[in-house]
């Protein structure tokens, strides 16, 4: 008798139990139909605790669904393996976008432990997938009669790249390198999230906190003002407080006339994360160096670069070292030059010392006023975000046909994000966009474009994507609206490039959509639309004065015209230098065995980098490259940069919104994601292979030297 009522007792405590694991499942929000407007995820339902469940359990899920697709008793064929394939992990994929996004967006400490305690877990995972004997057989088996089954051109592409991902991700290595390559997988997500997470602790710790009026000396009044509030925020009342967020930085360097205040935020951001305390990432920067070397080599490649770059529009890393080097020498002869003035000016202003990193931007921005009587403090009242942002919408819609309605009724993860519907003309559905502008903690730094949901076609009904672009913008201040530097100004054109790219994809599958194209090709959308935000045509369009309403004068437009290309050996020679140093990580055959400050400083001695010039990043606080994903792909933005002012000639030559142009770019670049080869998308666009002469033309280097590459080939 008394067994029996264990044995109840205990099925009774299995039932509750199973029961409150559904309680807690039926309030979790991922584990439901979203319903809510667009399907958008429900960011006012979404919990932190929400995410560690969800993620474990669409891990369980994905599992199954491949299990199920490797005992499928059927001979494997497109729809059963690989678009079962294609289709599964649904709910991991909804959950670990939102997180992800999030993370970078609006984290906490609990998200970031969270993701820190699951990254090993989702490593292990992608592990499991892609080195399952079984799975990859059913992929092959498929591959291998390719020919023989009259596939469209997004079903070919889409076995072609899962079965080279497989490949790629080791598919084809003995059970002992498998478990290498595990072990190395794991090390290296949780060395990345740890990078990043540094950098973000070293950058929100940091603060120039200033109580002496007199030491805000040139400084314009709209930072002033911003520090202020910064310095109020934080219980600090009648000081100012400067940070390293890039809006609070930057102009502090440009403006100051403190020339120690400067020095001491200067250093303050170029040692981020290079300070040996808990936050130093010169060991996690080696590390992931040797690991992705390592890891290369176990997959039969000679460097992590050859290993990156067989995916790229490049296809090696010497098709990347021949464009930097052909750009180094013109870029460089300038920078000298543009160095000479500085010091000319400096030596006037009875400064009896070299010029440093931090005397470079102060002292550009007074050259530019003295040679072309252009203060940016004058143009910031013309470019007030809100009329910037009309100024995108009007470009989008002129060349598109674009329209953009904001919605309040939706979701969102922050009180300061924008959400707003993108229809076509005919009020057809697009898609749905969340912009997010400020600086905060919670955020870090830069600007970037991602989705929260891709956009696929399902029984011949497109399904609308959910994009959004970050940044960290000038804040408003006061009775004053946020006013942008003209940095920031194309800053946000080139962001919107980006979510125009995922919101006008317009392909089957969503492994195909948007932005899934190789990395060097990803940055033409983005970067081209650049080119119209300093157009005379298109600055009358919405370079009004926030208070007068005046449009930007002729006067303003012809100074900053002039000054098209100015600084820009600087602005050449300090992202030319990230670029080869990226490469000199990655490229590299056997472990790096220096310390991170030794190979960084050998790195920039071989290519002659001079010394008021550092890399755009530094190695300890290379987000880039050492967790956002651009290993040996840094060098794409000036790759991109030989295509979209190719690109943009086709526009320039003819109308600034010409319609057959705007069309074809459409048709071919912005719908197309990763569907074909991107050369043969550009040339269906443009009719021919780029020519690097129009860069040289626009940052003004093809008046000191020829450079032999005439096209960029792919």
């Amino acid at each position: 008798m008394r067994k029996k009522s264990i044995f109840i007792l205990l099925a009774i405590t299995n039932m509750l139990t199973i029961e409150a694991q559904e309680n807690k499942k039926s309030m979790n929000p991922f584990f439901q139909a979203y319903n809510t407007p667009f399907d958008v995820p429900p960011f006012d339902k979404i919990k932190t605790e929400h995410f560690k469940p969800a993620i474990l359990e669409g891990i369980n899920k994905k599992e199954a669904e491949v299990d199920a697709i490797i005992n499928n008793p059927e001979a494997p064929n497109f729809e059963n393996t690989i678009l079962a394939i294609e289709n599964s992990g649904e709910l991991l994929s909804n959950v670990n976008i939102v997180f992800s996004n999030l993370n970078g967006a609006n984290t906490n400490d609990e998200l970031q432990k969270i993701a820190k305690e699951l990254s090993p877990n989702l490593a292990a995972h992608n592990d499991n997938i892609y080195l399952n004997e079984k799975l990859f057989a059913r992929i092959k088996a498929v591959w291998d009669k390719r020919e023989s089954l009259n596939f469209n051109l997004e079903q070919a592409k889409i076995l072609e790249n899962l079965h080279k991902a497989f490949v790629r991700s080791g598919a084809n290595l003995s059970s002992a390198d498998k478990d290498k390559l595990r072990k190395i997988n794991a090390e290296l997500s949780i060395t990345a999230l740890k990078y990043g997470q540094n950098i973000l602790a070293e950058t929100n710790k940091y603060e120039l906190v200033i109580s002496d009026k007199m030491d805000l000396s040139g400084l314009p009044k709209e930072l002033i003002n911003a520090a202020a509030e910064d310095a109020k925020a934080k219980g600090k009342d009648g000081k100012w407080i400067f940070t390293l967020s890039n809006s609070s930085v930057m102009p502090f360097l440009q403006y100051s006339s403190n020339r120690k205040l400067r020095q001491e935020i200067w250093n303050a951001y170029q040692t981020r994360a290079n300070n040996d305390d808990e936050f130093d990432n010169k060991e996690n920067a080696i590390k992931l160096a040797n690991l992705r070397g390592e890891k290369a080599i176990l997959l039969g490649y000679k460097s992590h670069s050859d290993y990156v770059l067989e995916e790229s529009m490049a296809k090696n890393p010497e098709n990347v070292a021949k464009l930097l080097n052909d750009l180094w020498k013109p870029a460089l002869e300038i920078a000298k030059k543009e160095a000479s003035d500085i010091q000319k000016m400096m030596d006037k202003d009875g400064i009896k010392d070299k010029i440093k990193a931090y005397d470079w931007r102060y002292y550009t921005e007074k050259i530019r006023k003295q040679r072309f009587d252009l203060d940016e403090q004058e143009l910031k009242p013309y470019f007030s975000l809100e009329n910037v942002r009309g100024g995108v919408f009007q470009v989008t819609e002129k060349l598109y046909g674009l329209k953009f309605k904001q919605l309040n009724d939706v979701p969102k993860y922050h009180e300061e994000v924008t959400v707003w519907e993108v229809t076509e003309a005919d009020g057809t559905h697009v898609g749905i966009l969340y912009m997010d502008f400020f600086p905060r903690a919670s955020k870090r730094g830069g600007a970037w474009m991602t989705s929260y949901r891709s956009q696929k076609t399902v029984n011949g009904e497109r399904k609308a994507p959910v994009i959004s672009i970050v940044c960290n913008f000038t804040k408003p201040t006061g009775d004053t609206p946020a006013l942008l530097t003209f940095d920031e100004v194309t800053t946000f054109f080139h962001e919107f490039g980006h979510a125009l790219h995922g919101l006008l994809s317009n392909v089957t599958y969503k492994s195909l959509a948007g932005t899934s194209v190789p990395r060097d090709f990803v940055e033409l959308p983005s970067q081209v639309m650049e080119n119209w935000a300093a157009e005379p045509e298109v600055l009358k369009m919405y370079a009004k004065h926030y208070k007068t309403g005046e449009v930007i004068p002729d006067a303003l437009i012809q100074k900053l015209q002039k000054s098209g290309t100015f600084d820009q050996g600087f602005a050449t020679i300090e992202y030319l230098a990230a670029s080869f140093l990226d490469m000199d990580y990655h490229s590299q055959t056997k472990p790096i065995t220096l310390d991170a400050n030794s190979f960084e400083k050998n790195s920039m001695k071989k290519i002659g980098l001079i010394d008021a010039i550092i890399p755009r990043y530094r190695t300890t606080y290379f987000q880039h490259v050492f967790s956002g994903g651009y290993s040996s792909g840094y060098y794409s933005y000036i790759w991109s940069g030989v295509l979209d002012t190719d690109a943009f000639e086709a526009f320039k030559t003819t109308t600034l919104f010409n319609p057959e142009k705007a069309k074809l770019f459409r048709k071919n670049v912005l719908e197309k994601g990763g569907t074909e080869d991107p050369m043969v998308l550009y040339k269906r666009f443009r009719g021919a292979e780029p020519s690097v002469e129009p860069l040289l033309r626009k940052r003004g280097l093809d008046k000191k030297t020829e450079t032999p590459t005439k096209k960029i080939k792919g």
